[in-house]
């Protein structure tokens, strides 16, 4: 089991004037009890339909029928065309998961011209496998680079194009789907009441975790282990509920509005944006105060914004994400005699050097921090680790009293968008 350690965030650690003390994280204990067992009382009703997606056999099966005629067919890449969270949950994947024996997995989540030509041009389609996701069916960035590359696969494929598509969409309805009935493109689908955002957990995040070869049992065992312990209606069991805790108070009480989401592992690099993508787009919905995620990533960005952080205005808190279990790899012996103190560590203790040497310095100088620390990086550890966010920031849309589901000022752009590509054709 992931392991929460919010110590350095409390005023025993950095002060009663820059931390929590016991007395005010008392004063959310009993607001958290109720709202623990409000979750669990809508999601008998059928609300936060998300949580209930670790538990959907039929979407395993039919993610592994996929998996199986990728094999047959002797796929050798995939292009993953999704944006948001139907890209961002894939990246984390592959990040973790992609490597010399798998497929090659290509993630599309831009409109970039120079990007999409260079895949046309170089990617071998008779070897490909396409996956499109939009759950709408008319999302303009995953729609418009599909039919490009749906091009390039009738032109290698012919009357076979459609073998080579897989679509992710809603099961009722929507251009995507449309289309794909007409041309007999097989679908997978995403839940009614499931969001982009919280779609880890459906084909969305199965598909590609199934094609790179982990294990999406466990994976789901992680989350179902996850969401039986957010369950505790006592705080210090119920680690949803204690980062929840944390991130209201150092907001509202201690003037730390920004939350830094910085993993010490490259592989969850894209952990970070799609934590930030869940909460900006969750939570932001209130000008009077909510909280502002800004994706960070250990070590590169002690070597750009720690001066920011040590010696600027004191306006974020830090999360830490880390694992303990590391490909080991040793630094040789020979090394010039001024670094002879790296010399024959592993790099796995330069990495815990560095983030203990950052979160000493950050609390050091009265600076809140929180570590999330996975036992090692794997399908069951990392399905704890999608399912605590998620659940922590439900509770935090009743903590700060927003509604976490919806993005009502996203559509205002994506409306302006179409209206000025439906004047016509411009260069």
């Amino acid at each position: 089991m992931l392991h929460l350690d919010v110590s350095a965030a409390l005023a025993k650690a950095i002060t009663p004037s820059r931390g929590i003390p016991d007395q005010e994280l008392s004063s959310v204990r009993t607001g958290l009890r109720r709202y623990v067992d409000d979750f669990l009382k809508e999601r008998v009703k059928g609300e936060h339909a998300w949580s209930m997606d670790p538990y959907d056999r039929k979407a395993v099966e039919a993610v592994q029928q996929v998996v199986m005629r990728a094999k047959a067919d002797r796929i050798k890449t995939v292009v993953w065309i999704g944006i948001g969270g139907s890209g961002l949950g894939p990246r984390v994947i592959q990040d973790v998961f992609e490597g010399p024996e798998t497929v090659e997995f290509i993630v599309i989540d831009t409109i970039d011209p120079s990007i999409l030509s260079m895949y046309r041009e170089i990617l071998d389609w008779r070897s490909t496998m396409v996956v499109v996701v939009s759950k709408s069916g008319g999302t303009l960035e995953t729609m418009s680079a599909f039919f490009l590359y749906w091009d390039a696969l009738k032109i290698a494929m012919k009357e076979k194009a459609a073998e080579r598509v897989i679509a992710i969409t809603d099961p009722h309805g929507g251009a995507l789907r449309n289309f794909c009935l007409e041309r007999g493109i097989p679908m997978l689908t995403i839940p009614p009441g499931v969001g982009g955002r919280y779609c880890i957990f459906t084909p969305v995040g199965l598909l590609p975790m199934a094609l790179l070869g982990g294990d999406i049992a466990q994976f789901l065992r992680g989350a179902k282990e996850m969401d039986t312990v957010c369950q505790s209606t006592t705080l210090e069991e119920n680690p949803a509920a204690m980062l929840a805790a944390m991130q209201f108070l150092l907001d509202t009480k201690r003037g730390y509005p920004l939350r830094v989401i910085m993993p010490y592992s490259m592989r969850l690099e894209q952990l970070g944006r799609w934590s930030q993508q869940l909460i900006a787009e969750s939570l932001g919905k209130n000008e009077s105060g909510n909280p502002i995620p800004v994706a960070a990533i250990g070590t590169q960005d002690q070597h750009s914004l720690l001066q920011q952080w040590m010696s600027g205005p004191r306006l974020q808190w830090h999360l830490f994400i880390r694992e303990e279990e590391k490909v080991r790899l040793t630094v040789p012996d020979d090394v010039e005699q001024s670094l002879s103190y790296i010399a024959g560590k592993t790099f796995g203790q330069l990495v815990d050097a560095c983030y203990e040497g950052t979160s000493r310095a950050l609390v050091g100088g009265k600076h809140p921090c929180v570590t999330i620390t996975l036992p090692r990086l794997d399908p069951y550890h990392l399905g704890q680790l999608f399912f605590l966010l998620m659940t922590e920031v439900v509770l935090l849309g009743k903590l700060y009293r927003i509604d976490p589901y919806g993005q009502p000022a996203v559509e205002i752009g994506k409306k302006i968008t179409k209206q000025i590509l439906s004047r016509g054709r411009t260069e």
